[in-house]
């Protein structure tokens, strides 16, 4: 009886242990490197081990009965390598030689080598057979205990006959007993560190989830106040393509229908004059109209570029009789230079060079109410680009553009602020065909501009 009562006092030492060892891995050994904490884990098992024998029970010197088997069975449940399980039962074996080196020390450290061995042969076997928990604990510590007893028995210092008949009856049972209750402690503690695992990893998942629906949400308030921009520019685009819609046929209307009420009393050079009203009207309505089915062209993919020879030397005939005009109507100096040295042609598309030079042009002498407006011609290279460009330069002395705005008014429908479009009319429409046809063309515009200082539009065209 005596046997049964020091078991159950020693399992109590080790429950005592697995808490405090179980302390000292989740603060200390945890938050270290894996190899570390895989070290760590052995080493406490291995120190179980050692404080079972220290507060075991010495039935004479040098024999001590304990229960340093309860480390070994949670190292085959625990680890997925059997050379593992081998040397926690060679390193709790070798703990015995710290109690002296007698017989006795030497049997249980030739028992625990064994158990090491059969604990790892166990391991491999559990890994292969589909046995729940419950099966596998009862087999490990039946097999175990029984091999613990029969090694004790060959190997030990007590005779066999005395062991086998009046301490195994006692030792055996009641070490089953408080094997089998430990590892159902053991399969409570992996549980509730599954749970743990799981709720870490659900508290990360849900971390990330926060921090993704964060970064949604920033994304669906940004698209939110683009829509609304939108649509904001969409009604005042409609607007203003009413009035300026209008504008134009209503001056056809109206002349038109002067002209056939009082065609009798009507001078031939008010004909005439009305007649170029009419023409400037249709003229002022079809480049609205253009314009429109050119931006549906190109975002469609359908606007054709044919690219053929260019001089430019010619380019400056192409824009200078009507904008020469122009500026004169308004009292403002244009000039048209092209730089010496550059080739006699370029390849490109002429109707969409032409184009792009003539809405710059528009623009600038449209918001230039004093001072000058130039076209400049030259060849340049961009740091971040390669090779060589022709460039394009229209610079003008006018209201300018903020810097906050030189992308939107890029954009279709849209021009830097809303009382433009009231004080200069206008849809809008030309700067984003004017970018669009020259991506088609293989370049791009820039612009530099600054609130009351004027403006410089530069289109860039490779040069080969």
């Amino acid at each position: 009886m005596e046997f049964s009562k020091m078991f159950v006092q020693n399992m109590a030492v080790l429950v005592t242990f697995a808490y405090i060892a179980n302390l000292i891995y989740k603060y200390a050994i945890y938050r270290t490197s894996g190899v570390v904490k895989y070290i760590g884990s052995v080493l406490l098992l291995i120190a179980g081990g050692w404080s079972a024998t220290f507060f075991g029970f010495e039935l004479s010197k040098g024999i001590i009965f304990d229960m340093r088997i309860v480390p070994l069975l949670i190292a085959i449940f625990v680890y997925r390598r059997p050379s593992v399980v081998f040397a926690v039962g060679l390193g709790i074996g070798l703990t015995r030689f710290a109690f002296g080196w007698t017989d006795a020390a030497l049997a249980g450290f030739i028992n625990l080598t064994i158990l090491g061995m059969v604990g790892a042969l166990l391991n491999v076997w559990f890994r292969r057979v589909d046995w729940s928990f419950f099966r596998q604990a009862v087999a490990a510590i039946l097999f175990i205990n029984m091999l613990n007893c029969i090694n004790i028995a060959i190997f030990g210092v007590i005779p066999a006959d005395e062991y086998m008949i009046h301490i195994v009856p006692y030792t055996l049972p009641t070490s089953i007993l408080l094997c089998s209750f430990f590892a159902f402690i053991l399969r409570d503690f992996q549980k509730d560190q599954h749970r743990a695992i799981e709720l870490s990893e659900l508290n990360q998942l849900l971390q990330q989830q926060t921090e993704e629906l964060e970064k949604n949400k920033v994304i669906l308030e940004d698209r939110a106040k683009q829509l609304q921009l939108a649509s904001q520019y969409k009604s005042e685009f409609l607007a203003n393509m009413s009035h300026e819609l209008r504008t134009p046929l209503n001056g056809i209307i109206n002349l038109s229908q002067f002209i056939s009420d009082s065609a009798e009393d009507t001078t031939r050079e008010d004909l005439a004059r009305y007649g170029q009203l009419i023409f400037n009207s249709g003229e002022d309505l079809l480049k609205i109209i253009n314009d429109i089915l050119d931006l549906s062209k190109v975002e469609a993919g359908k606007l054709e570029i044919v690219k053929e020879e260019i001089s430019l030397l010619e380019v400056p005939a192409w824009v200078g009789p009507h904008f020469g005009l122009v500026a004169e109507q308004k009292k403002l100096a244009f000039d048209t230079r092209v730089e010496e040295g550059l080739p006699h042609t370029i390849c490109s598309d002429p109707q969409r060079l032409q184009q792009i030079l003539r809405n710059l042009l528009s623009n600038a002498f449209k918001f230039t109410e004093a001072g000058k407006i130039e076209l400049n011609i030259y060849k340049a290279e961009e740091p971040q680009l390669k090779g060589e460009w022709i460039v394009f330069a229209v610079s003008d002395t006018g209201i300018g553009i903020s810097p906050e705005k030189h992308f939107t008014i890029f954009e279709a429908f849209q021009q830097a602020d809303t009382t433009v479009s009231k004080k200069y009319g206008g849809t809008g429409l030309g700067l984003s065909i004017s970018s669009d046809l020259a991506r088609l063309l293989g370049g791009f515009i820039k612009v530099e501009s600054a609130e009351g200082k004027g403006s410089t539009f530069a289109l860039f065209l490779p040069l080969s």
